[in-house]
């Protein structure tokens, strides 16, 4: 299909040069782990025409400090992080860079942050970064989950960052990871993260993105269903507020055969100049025989001068499949539901809250780590009193 192929043992000079002819599919988008193998951004690129790209020129564009941070893991066992090189084994197994921003970070990252989860009974731990500071940053940390272990990881951001990253997700055969990843930034913070994660066979992914913090925040998860009888579940819920930019571009491919894939994300927008930005890409390989695939994105939409961009797309390249399909919708409120609630005696506004509350947590409930979900409700709280009108 024209797709760049490359090995996972690799020398960076061994990576293919980027074709200039014009990518007419998702599969076919060039990677390399160089920055100067892409051209500068411009806005006008398909992955890059919904984001505030201006604003970003600094991780696109510019030196990035790549050491090491400081971090902290709370965890009930069975977790392992270390500071692995660029050449470990595992660097360049579950992704590699497609665009600008991610080969930037992949460019400039000193060490490699190894995360190993290994257990042979069921375990939650939770790696917080919260000094990473207003320079312009670039990450790269491996979540390596050992055959049949079932684990689940948050990583939590807080604070100041002006950060763009790479994570690989390594999914044994067998194992049965939950990953959160939490976008609790300052308000001023920039984050751009490309999520790569390989799913092994009869292995289980749930992957869930929460954004609710940072000016502006583009995190774009790919799952790549490699083993027979692989299972991914990719969910996400997000709340813009006024002069927000937060974006999610989702990839799934289905590469082995009798794979699963479910692909859910709810955002809610308020305040002038809120942006949303969702784009979900599914790709059937040919190989990919009983494949089983859905795809959703819903955005409400709680005041005027918002906006929210939402694009499915679909690819089947075998003719053999369970099922699959995708749908998308971006609406107000009901005005119906607020008026049943209001003839019981409930506020406009609180009517509004009940109505987002019940709509987002279909996401937050399926997190899984009680604590945490308490904690992303009462966030959505404090988002909701913030915006009552």
């Amino acid at each position: 299909m024209g797709r760049l192929s490359v090995s996972t043992t690799y020398t960076e000079t061994e990576v293919p040069a980027l074709p200039s002819a014009p990518v007419q599919t998702r599969s076919e988008r060039p990677t390399s782990v160089d920055v100067n193998d892409f051209d500068a951004v411009t806005g006008r690129e398909v992955q890059w025409k919904y984001t505030p790209v201006g604003e970003l020129t600094e991780l696109t564009e510019g030196a990035l400090n790549g050491a090491s941070y400081d971090f902290t893991v709370v965890n009930t066992g069975g977790i392992r992080t270390s500071w692995v090189g660029r050449d470990h084994k595992l660097v360049g197994s579950a992704g590699l860079p497609e665009d600008r921003a991610s080969a930037n970070a992949w460019t400039h990252f000193e060490r490699a942050l190894l995360i190993e989860l290994s257990s042979e009974t069921s375990f939650e731990a939770t790696l917080t970064r919260a000094s990473l500071g207003t320079a312009a940053r670039g990450a790269h940390t491996i979540v390596s989950v050992a055959p049949n272990t079932h684990a689940t990881l948050v990583l939590e951001n807080r604070g100041d960052a002006l950060l763009t990253e790479n994570v690989e997700i390594v999914v044994g055969d067998g194992a049965n990871l939950t990953l959160v990843s939490v976008q609790d930034w300052s308000d001023a913070s920039k984050h751009v993260a490309a999520h790569f994660a390989k799913v092994g066979r009869d292995a289980k992914l749930k992957h869930v993105v929460v954004s609710l913090g940072g000016k502006i925040v583009r995190l774009n998860p790919s799952a790549r269903l490699a083993g027979p009888g692989a299972d991914t579940e990719l969910l996400g819920v997000y709340f813009a507020d006024a002069g927000q930019h937060l974006e999610h571009q989702v990839y799934v491919f289905h590469e082995a055969a009798n794979g699963k894939s479910r692909v859910t994300y709810k955002g809610a927008l308020q305040g002038e100049a809120a942006h949303t930005v969702w784009i979900g890409d599914v790709l059937i390989g040919p190989d990919a025989v009983g494949t089983d695939s859905y795809e959703q994105n819903r955005n409400l939409v709680l005041t005027e001068g918002t906006r929210a961009d939402s694009v499915p797309n679909l690819e089947i390249e075998t003719g053999d499949i369970a099922g699959a399909g995708h749908a998308s919708a971006t609406g107000r409120f009901d005005d119906e539901q607020l008026f049943y609630l209001q003839s019981r005696g409930i506020t406009e506004d609180e009517a509004r809250r009940l109505v987002v509350r019940g709509f987002l947590v279909e996401i937050i409930q399926q997190i899984g780590v009680a604590s945490l979900e308490e904690r992303l409700n009462a966030a959505i709280e404090q988002e909701l009193a913030g915006g009552a009108r």
